[in-house]
């Protein structure tokens, strides 16, 4: 096994899959020459060349209107936004023709098309660099949303996507993109889409995050005298609300977090879930830590923006008193 942080996993398996499968292309801005603005496609162009790694001008719409184009020919293209607040230029795409290809062509088309885009705050960038807007995509049907927190189940996520039949938006938390290594294997794996993992075994209390917030998660579980399951949802859409509702009964308690802004957020449709399901069961009431209603701030107030153990052990000591 390799020890591997979140860029090399995801780089080993987009080389994996383009060898595996000459129809997997890769385009982008600046994916080819530049290896990306996070590096992730460093070095794919030597590799295969530039008629399957593909700088594309600079228009999201563009990029993601000719993956659709490609997807419905037979290819497997995954595009690289530079970051996820760029996407919204093609919204209309993914809305109106990635989305429903499979349901407009009533099965004749599918869409095999992965969307890949660093996503969430904490590395001071500028405006529209540090959206965590998960939940606009979540709400689409159609699209599948896949969020992962290490570089093991990047890897290992990004080749089931790739994989899929259908179109898969792939946020990366780019904040932890070189915080985290890992054991990652060598050979190729898949991680299951649509699968929440069980990080630790807990009875007194039930923590639920995705992305970067699954390491605040586990920091704010270190540093309290309690039993805490802590939960990586992984996949928003289709989303595993099984393991949750299993992991609640045991314990009684379930706390959220989620960098989004709060109202609205998908914790606000877990907390729902939950709610609605095993009500009766609840020894305290759903809490979440979340992001604030508000446009992500510049840099000096990065920090009070993001959810951190702080704010998720003041949110546990309301639960475990309530």
């Amino acid at each position: 096994m390799a020890n591997l942080n979140i860029v090399e996993a995801l780089n080993l398996a987009l080389k994996q899959e383009m060898k595996k499968d000459s129809k997997v292309l890769v385009l982008g801005e600046d994916v080819g020459v530049d290896g990306g603005v996070f590096r992730v496609t460093q070095g794919i162009i030597e590799e295969y060349g530039e008629n399957r790694v593909i700088d594309t001008p600079l228009s999201e719409l563009g990029i993601v209107g000719t993956s659709v184009g490609l997807a419905i020919y037979g290819f497997k293209p995954v595009a690289e936004i530079q970051f996820d607040g760029f996407i919204y230029p093609a919204f209309n795409q993914i809305i109106n023709h990635v989305a429903r290809m499979r349901y407009r062509s009533m099965g004749k088309y599918t869409c095999p098309l992965v969307i890949r885009a660093p996503y969430c705050g904490g590395i001071h960038a500028l405006e529209h660099h540090s959206e965590s807007m998960e939940a606009l995509y979540a709400h689409i049907p159609g699209l599948k949303v896949v969020i992962p927190s290490n570089p093991y189940d990047a890897k290992g996520l990004l080749i089931s996507a790739i994989r899929d039949p259908d179109p898969v938006l792939f946020l990366e938390p780019k904040r932890i993109y070189r915080a985290i290594k890992q054991e990652v294997p060598e050979k190729e794996y898949t991680v299951p889409i649509g699968k929440a993992k069980i990080v630790r075994e807990g009875t007194d209390l039930t923590l639920i995050a995705w992305g970067a917030m699954v390491r605040e998660v586990q920091a704010a579980a270190d540093q309290v005298d309690l039993s805490c399951e802590v939960i990586d949802v992984r996949t928003l859409s289709p989303f595993d609300a099984e393991t949750i509702i299993e992991s609640v009964k045991k314990t009684g308690r379930a706390i959220i977090v989620h960098e989004a802004p709060r109202t609205c957020g998908f914790g606000a449709e877990i907390s729902a879930q939950i709610t609605e399901k095993m009500i009766t069961q609840l020894k305290a009431p759903v809490l979440r830590v979340t992001g604030f209603d508000t446009i992500f701030p510049l840099y000096k107030l990065e920090n009070d923006y993001l959810p951190n153990p702080e704010r998720i052990i003041d949110a546990i000591k309301k639960v475990m008193m309530f």
